[in-house]
């Protein structure tokens, strides 16, 4: 079995969830395109998994636990698995954002902690 995969989706489709195409095993991750005016058609929480949000481009309104707040490009947020959380564009603008969704206090070590150097280069090293 190999160790990676490798593949490419369609960056202007409305949802793609990486998940099945990428054989996922500790994260949900899911690439959202929102055209102006146009709202996620729910507000949902989650049992046990925290989201991390980052707005590539466009604008919008993030709603979390009754307070809604402006959103842009670079904006990046993470929601606690309880809180109710929706996502809006705004009237005028879409908005595309990467969503990653993972169990909350899951995370042991991070790229320093994680990290094995390798001896091996690739040849633009």
């Amino acid at each position: 079995m190999s160790q990676y995969n490798l593949d490419c989706i369609d960056l202007s489709a409305s949802r793609t969830e990486l998940h099945d195409l990428l054989s996922l095993t500790g994260a949900e991750i899911s690439c959202n395109n929102l055209p102006a005016g146009v709202s996620v058609p729910f507000v949902h929480a989650h049992k046990h998994n925290e989201e991390v949000y980052l707005v590539l481009e466009g604008e919008g309104r993030l709603y979390v636990d009754g307070k809604e707040l402006p959103l842009k490009e670079g904006s990046c947020f993470r929601v606690d698995p309880g809180a109710e959380r929706c996502i809006s564009a705004s009237a005028d603008k879409g908005i595309r954002f990467l969503c990653i969704q993972v169990k909350a206090g899951s995370l042991d070590a991070f790229t320093m902690n994680d990290a094995v150097l390798s001896d091996k280069k690739p040849s633009w090293l």
